[in-house]
C-alpha cells in the first residue's frame, strides 16, 4: 500500500473536482459508501454539504471515514 496521497476525480453537485488521499483512506471511503448504499460521489457530496467551510474536502473525507471506522459500522 502506496503512503503517498493518490488523486482522484469526483463529481460533486454536477461539477468535477479532484480530491488527494492516501489508498488506505480510499479503501475505507469506498468500504463506507458500500455499507451506507451510496456511490462514492453521494457520499462525498453528503460529506461536502456537512464540513462547513473551515476544512478542505480531503481532509473532511478523512475524518468522516475516521469516525465511521471508529464507530464500529
Amino acid at each position: 500500500m502506496d503512503a503517498r496521497p493518490r488523486k482522484r476525480s469526483l463529481t460533486l453537485h454536477g461539477h468535477r473536482t479532484s480530491v488527494s488521499m492516501e489508498d488506505a483512506f480510499w479503501e475505507a471511503f469506498a468500504r463506507m459508501a458500500e455499507a451506507e448504499g451510496l456511490s462514492l460521489n453521494a457520499l462525498a457530496a453528503r460529506i461536502d454539504r456537512e464540513r462547513g467551510v473551515t476544512a478542505g474536502l480531503a481532509s473532511a473525507i478523512r475524518v468522516a471515514v475516521l469516525r465511521w471506522t471508529e464507530t464500529g459500522r
